[in-house]
């Protein structure tokens, strides 16, 4: 009855006076044991969760975290076209990994595309005004102005890979490097010597580190690195289909190809049959992530797997943590983390 005339009196929705009314403490007691404080009794947090309970009190969320000067919003940024991000698996499993990570906290995750430069005049004002709490940058290329400008705001960030070896913001990759020598070294075990390597974007650096694997992995066999077996890719399909077009016309006797993605290797498969080489009897195929598309090729394609949707929740847990220790950037700049999990590569009958 008590409880129905508090409800009353509030217009519907119980206040939280009255909660602390009714436990016989203080406001901002209430809201400590509401926002998950240590600094409060067993006895106390007691009270006021059965006064929440019996007054049916909701926390207002958005005034909380005006408050607190959070939006429990994320933002997970891609500087691509829709159409790539809808065409790669590996975009989807990294989101795959970022929400199931999210699932267990209060969050909302904000799918931001930034492929243009309208789109990211957009995004830097939608940016500057600090609607989200942090920001996950997926596919950073090397002149991309958005790390710098998040610095700039001091929002928090992680990007899905450094753009260089000097990187300042925290980041995961995979073993780029070490996934490209596997690949290499696989082929060369099976008796190849022409191998060849369409890349992925330069302008990416997991893309010119798994170059420099490719390179070391031969340098390391006592085999010279032939440049004109390295043709430049941008891990799109139709990107793959021209390389290796381009590769059979200028080093026709090649004898394997490792391709920087799985989606870059079905091109090349393409442009392999179409010239009339048969995979992997005239000519071994590798790809790289171990997608679906992997998978589901014919023949199955060997690939290197790099745990793309392990990277999406490690990302989430480090800019989780960069929000929660929001210190000075200067301070935080000396504690920036670089996370890079390890690769494998999976054998099936393209090589």
């Amino acid at each position: 009855m008590a409880s129905h005339g508090a409800r009353a009196r509030s217009g519907g929705r119980p206040t939280l006076e009255e909660v602390a009314a009714r436990a016989g403490v203080g406001r901002g007691t209430v809201s400590r044991v509401i926002n998950g404080s240590p600094r409060v009794s067993d006895a106390t947090r007691a009270a006021v969760e059965a006064a929440v309970a019996e007054l049916g009190y909701v926390p207002n969320t958005a005034a909380r975290a005006l408050a607190a000067n959070r939006t429990d919003a994320i933002a997970l940024v891609v500087p691509e076209p829709e159409t790539r991000f809808f065409a790669e698996p590996y975009f989807s499993d990294m989101l795959k990994g970022v929400a199931a990570e999210l699932s267990d906290t209060e969050m909302q995750l904000l799918l931001i595309f930034a492929g243009s430069d309208r789109e990211r005049r957009r995004l830097a004002q939608y940016l500057a005004a600090h609607r989200v709490d942090g920001v996950l940058l997926v596919s950073v290329h090397a002149d991309d102005p958005l790390p710098d400008l998040l610095s700039q705001l001091e929002i928090p960030a992680v990007i899905s890979g450094p753009r260089s070896a000097l990187e300042t913001l925290p980041s995961v990759d995979s073993d780029n490097y070490g996934g490209a020598r596997q690949a290499v070294e696989h082929l060369l075990s099976r008796g190849h010597h022409r191998i060849a390597h369409i890349t992925g974007r330069l302008d990416v650096y997991g893309a010119q580190r798994r170059v420099d694997g490719y390179r070391e992995a031969l340098r390391d066999a006592g085999q010279t690195v032939d440049e004109a077996l390295i043709e430049p890719g941008d891990f799109t399909e139709e990107g793959g289909t021209r390389a290796m077009a381009a590769l059979l016309s200028r080093c026709p006797d090649l004898d394997a190809v490792f391709a920087a993605s799985d989606v870059t290797a079905a091109g090349a498969r393409q442009a392999l049959r179409e010239a009339g080489r048969r995979i992997p009897d005239d000519v071994a195929l590798v790809g790289y992530d171990d997608s679906a598309i992997a998978r589901h090729m014919e023949p199955p394609l060997t690939s290197v797997r790099q745990p793309i949707a392990e990277m999406g929740r490690h990302m989430i847990n480090l800019l989780l943590t960069e929000i929660a220790d929001r210190r000075p950037t200067v301070s935080r700049e000396l504690d920036r983390r670089q996370v890079v999990l390890v690769t494998e590569l999976v054998e099936r009958a393209s090589s």
